[in-house]
């Protein structure tokens, strides 16, 4: 995705060559060797129209002259000689939510899966330490290379020489065993008669805990029982598409106002002289939460060692819904 913009089956076939020689840069006798995009780009330049042109013409390939700096050196991750004249740390702390929800708004599971993702543009060598309030909320912590982990293990800190550009720094887990938050909730009522060929639809989406954040971005999406032929609805936001061929009900929601919660009404046809579905749809959603991390995780400081200027330093959090169900 670094080198290509998107990674599929058609854009792997007509680069083809470029994957091999990434590959082989990144693999050594099976052992991963240059895994950091930055130092690969300088290893390998990344495919252009006007490169690939060329390289038809004259049969060079897209391998570059020199060895990067990097490679030579203890810090393999980062080339040397970096110079910027904007000095810029930011840093996206991004988590999602998986969660089922039985009828009656109790959680069956839930739980967070999270990344902070950096993007670093800092002159020279310098050296990071990233520290947060409550380091104790996160499991199952996976790093990129240039953290050092004994500092981690004693002290709860981040300690790092970055990568130059963009990266993930780590990922990490949050299981249900913390408690999670569960930041909206759904009022419904669905309700299938056994000799009626209508039945009633109605649900309702809130915020919940989202520590006075607004949702946004909220997509409502519900797989019908086969019986049902269509649906009469209106939405109180929004819009909505019923499908009578898939069965599927997409309603758009965009911004909850708590002040007056979004709702969807109506009812629905049914096929006449089938018996009510066994059971009733299961409501899935999506949605976004800007400047939340949903975990209650909070980054406390950003420190710069190593270098004498002073960086523009930035923190964004964003919660998302994953797999997010509501049973009804």
């Amino acid at each position: 995705q670094d080198y290509f913009g998107v990674c599929s089956e058609v854009m792997i076939k007509d680069n083809v060559v470029v994957v091999y020689e990434v590959l082989e840069e990144m693999l050594d006798n099976g052992f991963p060797l240059a895994t950091e995009s930055n130092i690969l780009k300088e290893l390998i330049k990344p495919p252009t129209i006007l490169r690939t042109v060329v390289n038809t013409i004259t049969g060079s390939t897209n391998v570059g002259d020199q060895l990067p700096t990097g490679q030579l050196s203890v810090v393999p991750w980062r080339r040397t000689g970096v110079k910027y004249t904007n000095n810029e740390a930011y840093f996206d702390v991004i988590e999602e939510i998986d969660a089922i929800i039985d009828k009656s708004g109790s959680t069956i599971t839930a739980e967070i899966q999270g990344v902070i993702d950096a993007c670093v543009k800092l002159t020279g060598m310098p050296d990071l330490t990233l520290s947060f309030m409550n380091p104790r909320l996160l499991d199952d912590v996976s790093f990129h290379p240039c953290v050092r982990f004994k500092r981690w293990e004693s002290e709860r800190i981040l300690s790092f020489i970055p990568p130059d550009g963009n990266f993930r720094l780590l990922s990490y887990h949050v299981s249900a065993q913390n408690l999670v938050a569960i930041p909206v909730y759904v009022k419904h009522n669905i309700s299938f008669r056994d000799s009626s060929s209508l039945g009633r639809f109605e649900i309702t989406v809130g915020p919940k805990q989202t520590m006075g954040k607004t949702v946004e971005g909220v997509m409502v999406t519900s797989q019908m029982p086969k019986g049902v032929l269509n649906m009469t609805l209106t939405p109180s936001q929004g819009t909505h598409i019923f499908d009578p061929v898939t069965k599927l009900l997409s309603w758009d929601v965009g911004k909850i106002n708590p002040q007056k919660l979004p709702s969807l009404k109506g009812s629905m046809s049914l096929q006449a002289g089938t018996s009510k579905p066994d059971e009733n749809p299961t409501i899935n959603l999506q949605f976004k939460i800007q400047q939340l991390a949903i975990s209650g995780l909070k980054v406390n400081r950003l420190d710069m060692y190593g270098e004498k200027y002073k960086p523009f330093k930035g923190i964004k959090y964003m919660t998302k819904a994953g797999k997010f169900q509501v049973r009804t």
